[in-house]
């Protein structure tokens, strides 16, 4: 076991992010840590600030959410050191990840954001990824801000269905005129 514990949390955050094959957000890696005791907020802020300054890890940010992935020198990093991490940590983060992996993926696999245009109207981007891969990406144009944040909070509901529609759409044998 380490004797510094903010060098325990980064090695966790690390080990979290390794495990997945999509970024998790700050709420996700938050609601791991807080959930089991293991620091408070503040302080798994400080450590994701520090991996990021390092190198560790990135961030992308979306609307208001932060989504964190590791980069090569964080693996690297956790090759070296991942063994400092004790086997009832691994455990609970193994556990926690298996319990919450389709739920955790699913949150960050759904993307809505948008713009302001070089004209009067805003670009709304929405997207379903599989891991990092699109599904599907849409960009609509609107004509105002609140029509913009409408859609966004509504992609998340509603982007299976467009998708499915999409594919059938598509997909479909008969040819029109």
């Amino acid at each position: 076991m380490l004797s510094e514990p903010m060098t325990l949390y980064k090695l966790m955050n690390l080990y979290m992010l390794k495990q997945v094959s999509f970024p998790l957000t700050n709420a996700q890696l938050s609601n791991f840590f807080l959930e089991n005791d293991y620091t408070t907020y503040f302080t798994l802020q400080q450590a994701l600030n520090e991996l990021l300054d390092a190198g560790l890890i990135k961030k992308e940010t979306i609307r208001n959410s932060s989504r964190y992935e590791i980069t090569e020198e964080g693996l690297n990093t956790l090759e070296f050191f991942g063994s400092k991490i004790s086997p009832a940590i691994i455990q609970d983060m193994d556990q926690y990840l298996k319990e919450n992996k389709y739920r955790l993926r699913d949150e960050v696999g759904v993307i809505s954001d948008y713009y302001k245009s070089t004209g009067q109207d805003f670009i709304v981007h929405c997207e379903v990824r599989e891991g990092k891969t699109p599904l599907i990406e849409l960009n609509l144009a609107v004509p105002d801000k609140h029509q913009a944040e409408y859609m966004c909070g509504k992609w998340r509901r509603k982007s299976q269905e467009i998708y499915a529609f999409a594919m059938r759409a598509l997909m479909s044998s008969e040819e029109s005129n």
